[in-house]
């Protein structure tokens, strides 16, 4: 046994690095219901909203990115407390298409971008959202999802305390991210910039202000030749090519609900105390099931 701690040991210097922990095993999240009777729904627009991933390594750039179909979700906002702000936002992986920029070596200048099919169908088989993926992992591994738990280093923690049309708030937004089934706590640095039609809110623009670094390890995302099966080159072989952590950013807009007004059932629950025969107070909102049915017209490309 200390033979081969101590070979495990040599290996993973020769690699560079220690051994990443794992993230929780995980198939979707919840939100917890809102935290206060004001509370209001705001919904994200799945027209508009952006997601995407920069990579750099020494000698390639890797951008992907998805359509704004593939965004959706549901933030509950008290105006009046931005601290008591829940949600949750659900991407939908199987159109992600990713873009490079290759460098012939480290310290020349890179090319121009292009789409490389076969680095699209390798994506997939690294996320296990391939052709050959069975339709419930296939389901399961092509979600993404943030959950918000709270917010932090508020710039400001009432709009009711803002005037205009257009009220911004920066903020770092903590809660769980899920990947390739797996979940871990992050924290991301946001903008939220409210539209108001009078005196009350009608919409909310949402950006990054700075990357989510999400390691490929650590959501157990590494090189597959097919589902299921690992490539006999690892992350660590492919570090030049390959960077081992994706830079996340988001920009989306969440429009008002109609039934967003404390009358909200949800709302109403969160503040009323438990009855007999019904869930208690805090009891976590479950978000609506990602569509199981694999996306007809996903790209799924196979050429070099």
């Amino acid at each position: 046994m200390r033979i081969t701690l101590l070979a495990l040991c040599s290996l993973l210097l020769a690699c560079g690095g220690e051994p990443v922990k794992l993230a929780e095993q995980a198939e979707k999240l919840a939100i917890e219901a809102p935290k206060s009777a004001g509370a209001r729904r705001f919904v994200v627009d799945s027209s508009s909203g952006v997601l995407g991933f920069d990579m750099d390594a020494p000698i390639e750039k890797i951008r992907g990115r998805v359509p704004a179909s593939a965004l959706t979700g549901e933030i509950f906002v008290d105006t009046a407390d931005l601290g008591k702000t829940t949600g949750l936002v659900h991407v939908d992986l199987r159109e992600l298409e990713l873009f490079q920029r290759k460098a012939d070596a480290e310290g020349q200048p890179f090319g121009e971008e292009t789409k490389n099919e076969t680095q699209n169908q390798h994506a997939r088989e690294w996320l296990e959202i391939g052709p050959d993926a069975p339709a419930d992992a296939l389901a399961r591994n092509a979600v993404i999802e943030f959950s918000l738990r709270e917010l932090g280093d508020l710039s400001a923690t009432s709009l009711d305390k803002l005037t205009g049309a257009e009220r911004k708030v920066r903020f770092t937004a903590t809660g769980e991210f899920l990947l390739h089934q797996r979940k871990a706590s992050k924290s991301v640095k946001l903008e939220a910039t409210f539209a108001y039609e009078g005196d009350q809110p009608s919409s909310v623009h949402v950006k990054s202000l700075e990357p989510l670094e999400v390691g490929l390890d650590e959501y157990d995302v590494h090189p597959r030749e097919a589902f299921g099966k690992l490539a006999a080159k690892t992350l660590q072989a492919l570090s030049p090519k390959v960077a081992k952590a994706a830079a996340v950013h988001l920009d989306f807009t969440a429009k008002l609900a109609p039934d967003a007004r404390p009358s909200m059932a949800s709302a109403a629950a969160a503040a009323a105390p438990a009855v007999a025969g019904q869930p208690p107070s805090g009891t976590p909102y479950q978000a609506p099931a990602a569509d199981p049915t694999p996306a007809t017209t996903a790209a799924r490309g196979k050429a070099d």
